[in-house]
């Protein structure tokens, strides 16, 4: 998931435009009752399966992307792109975000050019995987322009969200979440509440902990059969219809088995969510996340061999390369 950029730096034709993109119109939010215009920030795997799905239930979505590979991929399939971050938050009272972390999101929101001089939409959605303390802070400041932020990250891959089939875990106030129930409901139809600001970012990072866990926990067994003369189709047979069963090797089991690692989500980006679960650990006090520190060292292996852009099912490349003392 890339940040958007201000004022359609990209260069990629636009297809829509909303008002002229001048500082500091609309101070206060707009008002959230129908909810009319959506804005959708990030146009990568997610942001596109998240757009798509809109779309689909008729809603009218303004995209926006600084990367012109992924603003064009948008157009391709049919998507309307906003003539700039400023623009689109003097239009749009309702806006998703699906940039890569809480760094980009603030950039797009409250940095030079962002979203916020053009106006504060009435509802912010954020659907990155991001820093629990930062999105706290976030919400806040936004409460006193009259603006709620939802945290909204999804549990599964971008064919999940397109699928319908992931989960979202929702941090927010219980008002919020009754406003935004018909984009909500669009963008995925398994929901949990699990609490006010900052704890959608908590719940997604404990959940992925062990949701990536398993993942290289399979990865190490299949090198493991691999090595004992057993075949990786049978050996993910075997997990299948054994306790070792999980939905990580249904997700990415036959990915592993096949070599098929184009990307329906990315190792770098799991890394960064590594990244996050240890300084959450820190700040709670917890000494160590052992396994999650061993995790990261394959992950940080991986990206430096060249597989930071490949699905994350690629972990099994980095325990073949373990496994043959090229680590």
């Amino acid at each position: 998931m890339s940040t958007g950029r201000a004022n359609g730096e990209s260069g990629v034709p636009r297809t829509a435009s909303a008002a002229a993109d001048a500082p500091g119109a609309g101070a206060l939010a707009k008002p959230v009752g129908l909810i009319g215009l959506i804005g959708l920030i990030g146009l990568g795997l997610v942001g596109r399966a998240l757009g798509a799905r809109l779309r689909r239930a008729g809603f009218s979505v303004l995209g926006l992307d600084r990367d012109a590979a992924a603003q064009a991929a948008w157009v391709a399939e049919g998507g309307a792109l906003a003539a700039g971050l400023r623009s689109m938050g003097a239009a749009c009272a309702t806006v998703v975000l699906a940039v890569y972390d809480t760094a980009g999101v603030l950039q797009v929101l409250e940095g030079d050019g962002g979203l916020l001089q053009g106006g504060a939409p009435g509802l912010l959605i954020d659907c990155s995987t991001g820093d629990p303390e930062a999105l706290e802070a976030l919400a806040a400041r936004l409460a006193e322009r009259g603006s709620a932020l939802i945290e909204a990250p999804l549990s599964g891959s971008s064919q999940q969200i397109a699928d319908g089939q992931a989960t979202m875990l929702l941090g927010g106030t219980v008002d919020a979440l009754a406003r935004a129930a018909p984009v909500l409901d669009v963008l995925a139809t398994r929901r949990v509440h699990v609490g006010g600001p900052g704890m959608g970012a908590r719940a997604k990072l404990a959940t992925n902990l062990v949701l990536g866990l398993n993942r290289a926990v399979l990865a190490e067994g299949l090198v493991f059969a691999e090595r004992l003369g057993i075949a990786p189709q049978a050996f993910l047979d075997l997990v299948l219809a054994t306790p070792a069963r999980s939905d990580a090797a249904l997700a990415k089991g036959m990915r592993m088995v096949t070599g098929d690692f184009a990307p329906q989500s990315r190792i770098r980006q799991h890394l960064k969510d590594l990244d996050l679960m240890q300084a959450a650990a820190t700040q709670a006090g917890i000494h160590r996340l052992p396994l999650t520190a061993l995790h990261a060292e394959l992950l940080r292996a991986a990206v430096a061999a060249g597989d930071g852009e490949l699905d994350n099912a690629a972990i099994v490349r980095q325990l073949r390369r373990e496994a043959e003392g090229g680590g």
